[in-house]
């Protein structure tokens, strides 16, 4: 039974015996997460498991509630279910046939005992030489020539883009990000002690004014911005956007983050450290390229930044492994990289075709490349209530609220993870959210 769900079952006790009673509200998840020690990731699991359960109701604006006459059956507490294996579209971890063998290939060299040796030993943020011309080489594809001096490493992409907001952004200090913003980012801001500015959004993404506004309101340190494929909403800026938030991020002399994880799905988009490659530091990874198990984490960093991206990464344990570089830069190398990310690409639209065929005349906003969408529930339904009954129905979607940076202006939409699942599963899974959909009249859309 994973974690979270043992959480869940010891609320779920305290409801049962009374110690939380009917019409209780719960802490808000971030300080749940605290309290616990948990992620907030987890939090919000442990919330997910007490929806499906019928034990809470959440009001959008308000928070979390003990649900009256919910969840107990003389006493007994509504412990979790035996896990199954529900169909996990809430994570993306793009793989593709041949994956492992290509893979596989790239890492034989490896083995042997001289070749082993070196590759195991410690390295720094500036990772080696061979690994930054490698990486330059992926990072120049005819929209940048990147230098290979500008590259710096982290274990993952998570951790360079901790890096890069430690260093950019004091603690106490002020971030603009989009409204709606990959959860680690909120995560990582919180650890840090930076304090997040929602920036509005249209159905093309950020708005440039939005960054001039709120910098008005209070001066801004940095932007963190997803230009290319932005999750969750799977949007890309337009060029004269995005030509237009280079040119304000000059005006204010803001410095921004860009955050290029799905870029690959998207090469020919020029990054928006092409258009103000003197305050981007560009930070990318190869989970999703490659594999989430055996990543590298690597930003390009302007170089009157890098002593200062380089000091957090130190300092915050974020440096890479020498293991993991060194399988990226063979690789790099031999082609499989470039082999595996055209094959994702073509697997990606495939799925989008799919889901726009079983998702048919609903509100679904994504780009025709991407590994998710977003789908803006019927107004019947709260995000919540619908993840909840997803849930019950073995399948796992992620609400809203968790990319909301602003909780009171949370939509009731859901995030479609396409990814993981194989494609005759994932098209099985999407026609059940599609019936749970309209299925309105059932308990959850008059609980709502």
């Amino acid at each position: 039974m994973e974690d979270y769900r043992l959480i869940a079952d010891e609320i779920a006790a305290a409801i049962a015996d009374g110690r939380l009673r009917p019409g209780g509200q719960l802490p808000t998840q971030r300080a749940f997460a605290r309290s616990r020690g948990i992620a907030g990731s987890t939090a919000g699991r442990v919330y997910r498991e007490l929806a499906r359960r019928g034990l809470t109701v959440g009001e959008v604006g308000r928070g979390t509630f003990v649900r009256a006459g919910r969840g107990t059956d003389g006493g007994r507490v509504a412990l979790a279910e035996p896990a199954t294996s529900p169909v996990d579209l809430e994570l993306n971890y793009p793989a593709v046939p041949g994956q492992a063998e290509l893979l596989a290939g790239g890492l034989a060299p490896l083995l042997r005992a001289d070749a082993l040796g070196e590759a195991l030993r410690p390295i720094g943020a500036a990772g080696t030489g061979a690994a930054r011309r490698a990486f330059a080489e992926v990072l120049s594809n005819g929209t940048r020539d990147v230098d290979a001096a500008e590259l710096l490493f982290a274990g993952n992409g998570r951790q360079a883009i901790a890096g890069a907001l430690s260093a950019l952004v004091p603690p106490g200090q002020r971030l603009g990000v989009e409204e709606l913003t990959y959860p680690v980012v909120k995560a990582v801001a919180e650890r840090l002690g930076i304090r997040l500015v929602p920036l509005a959004m249209d159905e093309h993404g950020l708005l440039p004014d939005a960054v001039a506004a709120a910098h008005r309101a209070a001066p801004l340190r940095a932007v963190y911005v997803q230009p290319r494929l932005q999750n969750p909403l799977g949007v890309s800026l337009p060029h004269e956007r995005a030509v237009a938030l280079a040119e304000e991020l000059r005006r204010l002399d803001l410095p921004a983050v860009e955050d290029a994880i799905w870029s690959f799905l998207r090469p020919e988009l020029p990054p928006l450290a092409a258009l103000a490659p003197e305050r981007t530091v560009l930070v990318d990874s190869l989970s999703k390229r490659l594999a989430p198990g055996l990543t590298s984490g690597f930003a390009v960093v302007p170089a009157e930044l890098r002593e200062r991206v380089a000091g957090a990464l130190r300092s915050g344990g974020w440096t890479p492994s020498g293991f993991a570089l060194e399988a990226a830069v063979r690789w790099i190398g031999d082609g499989t990289l470039a082999a595996v990310e055209a094959a994702k690409r073509a697997d990606a639209t495939a799925r989008q075709l799919l889901a726009r065929e079983v998702l048919a005349g609903r509100r679904l906003r994504a780009d025709p490349c991407s590994y998710y969408l977003w789908w803006e529930l019927p107004s019947a339904w709260r995000a919540e209530t619908f993840v909840a009954a997803a849930a019950r129905a073995g399948i796992s979607v992620t609400p809203a609220s968790a990319f909301a940076v602003d909780p009171r202006r949370s939509p009731s939409a859901v995030r479609v993870g396409l990814a993981s699942p194989p494609l005759p599963v994932l098209a099985r899974a999407l026609g059940t959210l599609a019936r749970i959909a309209e299925g309105t009249a059932g308990e959850d859309a008059t609980d709502s």
